[in-house]
């Protein structure tokens, strides 16, 4: 008499080989919600991929306001780091330029809940969707990012790097040196003139 154990194995094995496949199948035929759709190199994912690895990306995050001897008043993330705007970029509406190896030196601030902010209008602070489905802050529609470079709280190395990057103020705008709203001696009344020179820091 022979045996039907391994007919019934081959069976048993050739049934879990179609489920996986028809498992895989029905994942890459679902189509992601929330996304751009612009310029997606992620063809067919069933859902938003995940931010830079070992980012981590909170559900939520804080913007706080910080003072920069040399910047004014500047937009950090809630650690301390400053957050910074691309001029390439567009904030109406709101999108970004900066993919790739360059948002591995630029890390978006990511944001997929709620953004507390401390000394910033609230009104001012928004986010939208990357081409890679992430969310990205905003404020005032500029989508801002970390510099890799900055190693601790504080650090502004990200300051006018290719005339493009700067800290971004609490209003969206450009941080420039000069701009520190530390009071200093007033000017004469008639200063004598000299000859422009370029702006620190660039």
């Amino acid at each position: 008499m022979r045996s039907t154990a391994p007919r019934t194995r081959r069976a048993v094995v050739l049934a879990a080989s179609g489920l996986a496949a028809a498992a895989l199948v029905a994942g890459c035929g679902s189509s992601g919600s929330g996304s751009s759709g612009s310029g997606s190199s992620g063809a067919g994912t069933s859902s938003p991929p995940s931010p830079p690895s070992g980012s981590g990306a909170p559900a939520a995050v804080t913007l706080q306001t910080a003072h920069d001897p040399r910047l004014g008043a500047i937009v950090t993330d809630g650690a301390g780091f400053t957050l910074y705007r691309f001029d390439q970029d567009q904030s109406n509406p709101s999108d970004s330029y900066c993919n790739g190896n360059c948002a591995t030196l630029w890390p978006p601030e990511h944001a997929d809940g709620d953004v507390t902010v401390k000394g910033i209008d609230s009104k001012l602070v928004g986010s939208f969707t990357r081409d890679d489905g992430t969310k990205q802050v905003t404020v005032n529609g500029w989508p801002v990012y970390r510099y890799s470079p900055d190693a601790k709280p504080g650090d502004t190395k990200g300051e006018g790097v290719a005339g493009s990057w700067f800290a971004v103020t609490p209003t969206g705008g450009k941080a420039m040196p000069g701009t520190s709203s530390t009071p200093s001696t007033p000017a004469p009344a008639n200063p004598t003139p000299r000859p422009s020179t370029p702006a620190p820091g660039y």
